[in-house]
């Protein structure tokens, strides 16, 4: 599990094919990875991986063909830059939401804009996952825990402010830049319980009253 704040920006340093798949390497010097061991996971761009091994500046990973077809990760080359989040350890503050680093599908930046000091955001979604969107809830993002301002025909806006700009890759989205998304763990566990009747006191409507929907 991962927390949605980003621990720093790495470099993706090289991209093997290896065995069908890819081993992706990358480089950061600003985390401890002795501290690390082989089978930790980290979230890439908010995508869970599984360091197979470490070096003094970074990390090596596996990447399935699965997973390069269903994440952002596949628009990555040698150079670019990434968000990265070591798991979550027991002790740790939670100061995003709960994120699993499993992505449910990719997104595009449609509209970027300065709003004073911050950076608002337009990104589209398939239209089959606007439903598990709401105002005032949140959103992972390549890896970063946001709060959705607005949300209407399968857009939602999210504000950046300067901290998250400089901290993370998203002050290199432009419009047309594919991102990884995964919805809030919560509405996901909504549905499955109306879905399966349960629930007691929650329906669709009392849903929609408070954003959800």
């Amino acid at each position: 599990m991962f927390t949605g704040i980003v621990k720093a920006k790495g470099i993706v340093e090289r991209m093997l094919p290896h065995g069908g798949d890819l081993c992706l390497t990358v480089r950061c010097g600003d985390l401890p990875w002795a501290d690390y061991a082989e089978g930790e996971s980290i979230a890439v761009n908010g995508v869970c991986l599984t360091a197979v091994a470490f070096h003094p500046h970074g990390f090596d990973a596996d990447v399935s063909l699965e997973t390069m077809k269903v994440t952002a990760l596949a628009g990555l080359a040698e150079g670019s830059n990434v968000n990265l989040e070591p798991s979550l350890r027991v002790q740790d503050r939670l100061g995003g939401h709960l994120v699993s680093g499993h992505v449910d599908c990719v997104g595009s930046v449609k509209a970027r804009r300065n709003e004073a000091r911050s950076v608002r955001l337009e990104i589209e979604v398939p239209a089959e996952f606007e439903r598990y969107m709401a105002r005032k809830g949140s959103v992972c993002i390549d890896g970063v825990s946001l709060t959705i301002n607005a949300v209407s025909d399968n857009v939602l806006t999210v504000n950046i402010i300067p901290h998250t700009v400089l901290a993370t890759i998203i002050d290199e989205y432009e419009a047309g830049t594919r991102v990884n998304v995964e919805v809030d763990l919560l509405a996901r566990y909504v549905e499955r319980l109306l879905m399966a009747g349960q629930g007691a006191g929650l329906s669709r409507k009392f849903l929609r009253k408070y954003g959800y929907g």
